[in-house]
């Protein structure tokens, strides 16, 4: 396997590897990383489907990629995904998905078309004083001392930067600033998490810094990502003969380890209630989705608060069981070991008369019954106690949903401290309440909340105990590799697997890009895994991000007057000078 960019690879198609018709592929999981799993093997691989199963415990597929109506509850998003132009990996796959909404067109197509015609902004990221514009105003509010800190985080080692918080590498004016406000909230950081991840992530987004403030550089689906990304996916995958059996837990795998190579050999698994396993030879590959976000998902609704589930966690176990058969398997306890720091809820509330939505217009300032973008993104309460952000995506989220109803999603960062409104923490609230700590900072009279909060939304509260467990702060070593040295017939893939390219997690695009370079390694594919793109590396996207990040303001050159312009001088009509003044760092 081998990394690539440009237009020559990306456009190539690989011929048959040697043998494959005699293999047979098992993914353990279903979520979009398996999914995208046996998308290349069939595609890239010219494996045939019927030699290619899912095994899912559940019964749907898609994993986080969740949108669903629950009977009596509601509709339920336990989160969204905030995409870009260069997720190379996830816009590879669906580039080959057909679109279920638009014939003749892939999903990458719609995408693009949707994108094109009713581009993304926000224009109020942040509120205050119960729904008033917190006018932030694109400012990033960084002082000199918070600039140095950047800076030294990002030209850091990654091994400087293991084992380490956020908050011991980045200072108080750092964490005051309004850049943390706008990242902490989008990204989903707490101060305790990896610094490690959050190197990874300015890396990976440089040249989206500009972007930040007004989620400018983001793109959305036309509905939730289950109906727009997973269902058309799994389609592609029947129609091609892959198999899927839900109702399977996994509860171990067998290898044979030996110094100069590691076979997996067997799979054991439960299947509606009776235990069997699966032999495994060398040309039976398995790939194998480790850890897991949303497992123990607990839902509530609009009486009953979301239980917080510390209890057995299939999908962690089965890491556990796996692990503990050779060190280069991973350390699945430093993710999964910490509900306290891992854990967020969030909530899907769904609005059912007009009233709700005229306060929503007032800040969003765009009708949410438009059919287009409404916020742009999640408007971040700045003064909440529980640090909430909601959002409203283009309407109806739901292909399901009437049409005077608005799907609403709500976060909060601080689950365990009391509200503003209601004085209870989030973890302890029904949907009800968390309406009406909600409307309460959207500016509704006081008097009205409790009557707009029982009779005018239905709310599904949902807890999620290890939701960030890959920020918490790590080594090299604690994920596996994707492939791990030795490996003959088996990989690693999701969040919790080890890529070698300088991705960063929480993304689709690292759920598709794990199992890409897992297919392409034990395949010997013979096509380039697309890199990441090389931002990091562009001087021009640097420059950018520096004048963005100073918020304009140009640098004083040090030193007597008469040094200034010498040198000064010394650039004038050069591509320095040019760069330079483009991106406002040295004034006129």
């Amino acid at each position: 396997m081998y990394y690539s960019s440009g237009n020559y690879e990306a456009f190539a198609r690989p011929r048959k590897p040697e043998r494959v018709d005699g293999k047979t592929a098992w993914f353990i999981g279903s979520g979009l990383a398996a999914l995208a799993g046996a998308a290349f093997l069939v595609r890239d691989g010219h494996m045939k489907g019927e030699n290619i199963t899912i095994l899912e415990r559940l019964a749907l597929p898609g994993g986080a990629l969740d949108g669903r109506e629950v009977p009596d509850k509601g509709f339920v998003i336990r989160g969204g995904r905030e995409m870009e132009d260069h997720f190379e990996c996830l816009w590879d796959l669906f580039r080959s998905i057909p679109s279920l909404e638009v014939e003749g067109a892939s999903v990458l197509d719609e995408f693009y078309w949707l994108n094109k015609d009713d581009p993304n902004v926000s224009l109020c990221r942040a509120t205050v004083d119960r729904g008033e514009d917190a006018h932030t105003d694109g400012l990033f509010t960084l002082s000199a001392r918070a600039q140095k800190d950047i800076i030294k985080v990002f030209l850091a080692t990654r091994e400087e930067m293991e084992n380490k918080r956020i908050d011991e590498v980045f200072g108080d004016d750092f964490l005051a600033s309004n850049f943390w406000l706008y990242w902490r909230t989008m990204f989903a950081f707490e101060d305790w998490h990896s610094a490690l991840e959050m190197k990874l992530y300015l890396h990976r987004f440089i040249h989206h810094v500009g972007g930040l403030p007004d989620f400018s550089a983001l793109k959305f689906t036309r509905y939730n990502q289950f109906e727009s990304l997973v269902l058309p996916l799994v389609k592609w995958l029947r129609e091609h003969g892959v198999v899927f059996r839900y109702g399977v837990e996994v509860t171990d795998v067998d290898f044979d380890i030996k110094p100069q190579a590691k076979q997996a050999t067997r799979i054991h698994l439960i299947e509606h209630g009776k235990a069997s396993s699966i032999d495994l030879g060398p040309d039976d590959l398995v790939f194998m989705t480790i850890g897991s976000l949303t497992e123990n998902s607990d839902d509530g609704d609009h009486h009953t608060p979301a239980r917080l589930d510390t209890g057995p966690a299939p999908a962690w176990d089965l890491w556990r069981r796996i692990a503990a058969k050779d060190p280069s398997f991973g350390r699945p306890d430093v993710f999964g070991s910490r509900i306290p720091q891992t854990k967020w809820e969030s909530a899907t509330i769904t609005t059912l008369d007009a009233r709700i939505p005229d306060y929503i217009q007032r800040i969003a300032k765009r009708d949410p019954f438009g059919g287009k973008v409404v916020t742009g993104g999640i408007v971040t309460v700045k003064d909440s106690s529980w640090l909430c952000s909601w959002t409203v995506n283009r309407q109806p989220h739901f292909k399901a949903q009437p049409k005077d109803q608005i799907v609403v999603w709500f976060y909060a960062l601080f689950v365990d401290v009391p509200g503003d409104y209601v004085k209870k923490p989030m973890q302890d609230c029904t949907g009800e309440e968390i309406t009406q700590e909600w409307l309460y900072h959207l500016g509704v009279p006081v008097e009205d909340i409790a009557e707009l909060a029982a009779t005018s939304a239905r709310t599904v509260p949902v807890m999620m105990p290890y939701i960030t467990a890959f920020f918490m702060p790590r080594q090299a070593g604690d994920r596996p590799d994707v492939v791990p040295d030795g490996a003959v017939n088996f990989a690693f893939i999701g969040q919790f697997a080890e890529s070698k390219a300088r991705d960063c997690i929480f993304t689709t695009e690292y759920s598709v890009r794990t199992p890409m370079e897992a297919v392409y390694t034990l395949l010997d594919i013979e096509r380039g895994v697309p890199e990441v793109f090389n931002s990091t590396y562009d001087i021009r996207t640097l420059l950018a991000a520096t004048g963005r990040l100073r918020d304009g303001k140009a640098f004083r050159i040090p030193g007597p007057a008469f040094l200034r312009r010498l040198l000064l001088d010394r650039i004038e009509d050069t591509q320095i000078d040019e760069l330079l003044r483009r991106y406002h760092l040295i004034e006129d």
